[in-house]
């Protein structure tokens, strides 16, 4: 038989206190329940932790020896216990996140922030991936929650919420883009291009469109990250036809950009995790405040 918490917490009351009578009556125990509890751990050890008499109670030198090292374990166990309370009542925590570049740099930090409001002792880490990154860290569990681009159907993701994200052409300020009534696919081929990379889920639909059209772009180049392109559209190279929740489509004062005319151009988003696993009560809590904001966005 092992010792338990009940028979060490005892054993330190006794040791504490000097007096079973004592002990009890902080503990909320009987004496004779107490009495039990002690010679359980005693049993429990194979050795004699008190001596005692009518008279008085003292500790044997294998319980003297063994009174700091249950007060450190006890001291551990409870600040573990408090820590876990702490997390479940999400006052404490970590949420992991990979998520796509355009959602990383444009919507998510605000939600962040917002959810932060009330609360504050809840951090964030955040990978910003392509859509491929975010499913494997989803899958080898490295995070909690994954917003990934395209439809879900493999069994070993549970999808949360789904959500839609239109692509738009990016382009400098005097394009002809701009005098246009609608950029169609028909507008877009006439144009050199700067496409996402082959690996990417903007790419992926991008080329859907193009094929379901039955249209070639003109490619003029090829880059893995969104402010790449954007910069190949400052230095001229092209227009970029990125997913309108990207920040770099915004925050570009030389540029404009607007909706491509043609639903085709248009990614799903997943919500996921992993299947059947519990999240973390941080994780939980912002999975509901990160659907919310997405529903209203």
């Amino acid at each position: 038989m092992n010792p338990d918490l009940r028979q060490m917490r005892a054993f330190l009351a006794v040791a504490q206190l000097g007096s079973f009578t004592r002990a009890a009556s902080f503990l909320n125990l009987s004496q004779p329940a107490l009495t039990v509890q002690i010679r359980n751990l005693e049993e429990a050890l194979g050795v004699r932790l008190f001596d005692r008499n009518t008279r008085s109670v003292s500790l044997t030198r294998m319980g003297r020896e063994l009174v700091p090292a249950l007060e450190r374990i006890l001291r551990d166990i409870d600040a573990v216990v408090a820590e876990a309370r702490d997390v479940a009542a999400q006052r404490h925590g970590i949420v992991r996140l990979a998520v796509l570049p355009s959602f990383a740099s444009g919507v998510l930090p605000e939600i962040i922030a917002q959810f932060r409001e009330t609360n504050p002792k809840i951090s964030f880490v955040i990978h910003d991936v392509i859509a491929s990154g975010v499913i494997a860290q989803v899958r080898e569990e490295q995070v909690d929650l994954g917003l990934t681009g395209g439809r879900i159907v493999d069994r070993d993701f549970e999808v949360l919420h789904t959500t839609q994200d239109h692509m738009h052409v990016v382009y400098p300020v005097g394009h002809s883009f701009g005098d246009m009534v609608r950029v169609d696919v028909e507008a877009l081929t006439r144009h050199p291009l700067i496409l996402m990379h082959p690996a990417t889920s903007v790419r992926a639909v991008v080329d859907a469109a193009f094929l379901a059209a039955g249209r070639l772009p003109i490619v003029a180049a090829e880059a893995t990250y969104m402010s790449t392109a954007v910069g190949m559209v400052r230095a001229g190279l092209g227009a970029a036809i990125l997913p309108g929740s990207a920040m770099e489509v915004r925050a570009e004062q030389t540029l404009r950009s607007r909706p491509v005319d043609d639903r085709r151009f248009t990614r799903e988003i997943s919500m996921i995790k992993k299947a059947e696993r519990t999240l973390p009560p941080a994780s939980e809590s912002f999975a509901r405040n990160l659907i919310q904001a997405l529903q209203t966005a």
